[in-house]
């Protein structure tokens, strides 16, 4: 039974939980599950694409920007570890940046909140990162400590490279080299979210909120659906979380009334200052 479940999503930065999971985490906020978000970062290394008034940081506007998309996506709680954006470069990486972080550190930060939790499910990045930044290789690797240790349910987050390939604009276009460099093969993938109609609407809705990050052209209604109406993940271990929400009854959408996509309250949110 899918509401049985609490289900860790571990990310990297501000806006990576709307682009990659947000159909999966929609989903299993509407069968019931309880969903805890925990991003490792500020996300203040990215470039803005808007500008920002006075006075106000990148890393208070992405912050601003994720508790909203929270919100839009069903997250019960909100857990910002606090270390910063590593850049997207090769090293070497300064000191309080994901980069540079001790992976059992950070673990354990992580297990302590499945623990607390009583997490079953910790979705997390394949080995690359998806596409090989450093902070989403660590989110990899502290992930797939967790879910060893803890002999928890595991999935990887990831993307099939040829539908990417395939398919229209999407925004690992322009954050990947070579956008075949990304992912995994179609063989490798275990399961397969695929939108409802109001999981899509959530999903661009909490990416349009990212508006610090991901510009509009990203955002065309035209080829949304086609470049972000699938989400892949490889599974570790036994069947889990992400397992029962296919195999669970799909007449739980969330409600879309007037155009628009109803949001839950407020998630709880902790951010640690590192």
């Amino acid at each position: 039974m899918i509401s049985s479940h609490t289900v860790i999503v571990l990310h990297a930065h501000p806006d990576d939980e709307a682009i990659f999971t947000g159909l999966t985490m929609r989903r299993l906020a509407d069968a019931g599950a309880r969903v805890v978000l925990v991003t490792a970062t500020d996300g203040a290394a990215g470039i803005p694409q808007v500008p920002l008034p006075r006075g106000e940081s990148l890393r208070s506007r992405r912050l601003a920007e994720l508790e909203r998309a929270c919100e839009l996506l069903g997250v019960a709680r909100l857990e910002v570890l606090g270390y910063s954006d590593s850049g997207a470069h090769n090293g070497p990486y300064r000191a309080g940046t994901l980069g540079a972080a001790s992976v059992a550190e950070v673990a354990r930060q992580v297990a302590r909140i499945a623990g607390r939790e009583g997490a079953s499910t910790v979705v997390h990045y394949d080995p690359r990162g998806i596409y090989g930044h450093i902070d989403h290789v660590q989110v990899h690797r502290v992930g797939a400590m967790v879910t060893r240790s803890l002999r928890l349910s595991g999935y990887q987050a990831t993307v099939d490279a040829a539908a990417l390939c395939a398919g229209p604009r999407h925004v690992l276009h322009g954050a990947a080299g070579d956008p075949m460099d990304v992912g995994v093969p179609a063989s490798r993938i275990s399961v397969t979210v695929k939108a409802e109609g109001p999981d899509l609407l959530a999903k661009m809705a909490a990416m349009a909120t990212h508006a610090s990050q991901v510009g509009a052209a990203d955002l065309d209604p035209a080829g949304f659906a086609a470049a972000y109406g699938r989400e892949w993940f490889v599974r570790e271990g036994e069947p889990g979380a992400l397992d029962a929400l296919l195999a669970a009854s799909t007449g739980q959408a969330a409600a879309v009334e007037g155009g628009s996509v109803n949001a839950y309250g407020p998630s709880e949110r902790v951010v640690s200052a590192l």
